[in-house]
């Protein structure tokens, strides 16, 4: 039985070495399928048979897409290396508890062959057959202490190799979720790859002209919502100041503005959305989640009305996106494949909500 355990801590512990040296596996954008393949991004129908109106929203609706695929990507790579982690940790604890069980093995075998050596004799008759009564009256007490040294070396034993078959199975349960885990990466990566390669190819159709238009009819779009922010009166009582870790992190944000998006991407050269925010306020001392969602999940919510310059909004239904406010109705943010770090209106976006890192 023992064997058995420890061979699959050996396993396990090689397993978790060789994660830590295997990449996770690579997708190159796949082909656009043919007119066989109706429902997936890369069928859609020629940007000639549309107006450039509907392509533009086709365009939008994919790269939303694909920045949903991109928060499911990096929640799963987080979970990734926190199992690499505790992975790593157990196979380590297991080495340990290897080394310790085979420590007291080896005390065990030593009073066995100190026994041995005394013919097999108890300690007890052994002093009964010396003939020195003060003798075995002094013997009496280390007897008892060699007894329970003996029962204290195997109750160690025993607890010892329990504890070794737990780290066991725990190191199997994490070595199951870190691959699924990677199978939820691999999974994201391929679907992200798939919708901004959909939405290059639908721009790439347009000529030079229509590019232009689309690009303004972006912007025009932006500014229309912004205004309509304003003109709701958002922003009549938000006049309040950063906290001393808001403008560190404010201050991070904005020196990245012109660096392009690239999802995945936590900096230093390339940011996506939520890979800007978290960087920021971790250079500001204060670590959070990784992704919009679990930004929009487990931070403080804060009213609109309440917002100060660090805080984060939280846009889309599905909080798939996140801008860091930075007064003034506006925020610093990585807006897309495509796009570089910028300021826009905080109103140019459906916005969810606001959330505060430091509350």
């Amino acid at each position: 039985m023992y064997r058995r355990h420890c061979g699959a801590a050996a396993i396990t512990l090689v397993c978790a070495l060789a994660v830590l040296a295997s990449p996770v596996q690579a997708f190159a954008a796949p082909a656009p399928p043919g007119p066989d393949g109706p429902n997936t991004p890369s069928a859609a129908a020629e940007p000639g048979t549309k107006s450039l109106e509907e392509v533009r929203a086709e365009i939008d609706e994919l790269y939303l897409k694909a920045g949903a695929a991109t928060d499911a990507y990096n929640l799963a790579e987080e979970k990734a290396k926190k199992q690499s982690g505790e992975l790593v940790e157990l196979a380590q604890t297991i080495a340990e508890g290897q080394a310790k069980i085979a420590d007291l093995k080896n005390r065990a075998g030593a009073q066995a062959r100190e026994q041995y050596r005394n013919a097999g004799f108890p300690p007890g008759a052994q002093l009964m057959l010396s003939g020195d009564p003060q003798l075995f009256l002094d013997g009496i007490s280390r007897a008892r202490q060699g007894q329970q040294a003996t029962k204290g070396l195997l109750g160690q034993l025993t607890r010892s190799q329990e504890d070794l078959e737990t780290y066991t199975k725990d190191a199997n349960t994490n070595w199951t979720k870190l691959e699924a885990s990677r199978v939820k990466q691999a999974k994201a990566k391929k679907k992200i790859n798939a919708q901004i390669a959909a939405a290059k190819k639908l721009e790439s159709q347009l000529e030079k002209e229509e590019r232009v238009r689309l690009l303004k009819m972006e912007q025009e779009e932006a500014r229309r919502a912004q205004t309509s922010w304003l003109g709701s009166g958002a922003l009549k009582e938000i006049n309040r100041e950063a906290s001393p870790l808001g403008k560190k992190a404010l201050a991070f944000a904005t020196a990245q503005i012109g660096k392009p998006y690239v999802w995945g991407a936590e900096g230093p050269k390339s940011y996506d959305c939520s890979g800007l925010t978290s960087q920021a306020w971790a250079a500001a001392g204060r670590p959070i989640p990784r992704t919009s969602q679990e930004q929009w999940r487990l931070l403080p919510h804060i009213e609109i009305k309440d917002m100060r310059p660090g805080d984060l909004i939280i846009y889309h239904a599905d909080a798939t996106h996140v801008g860091m406010y930075v007064g003034d109705g506006q925020i610093v943010h990585a807006p897309r494949p495509g796009r570089n770090v910028t300021l826009a209106g905080a109103g140019s976006m459906q916005i969810l909500g606001v959330v505060r890192p430091d509350a």
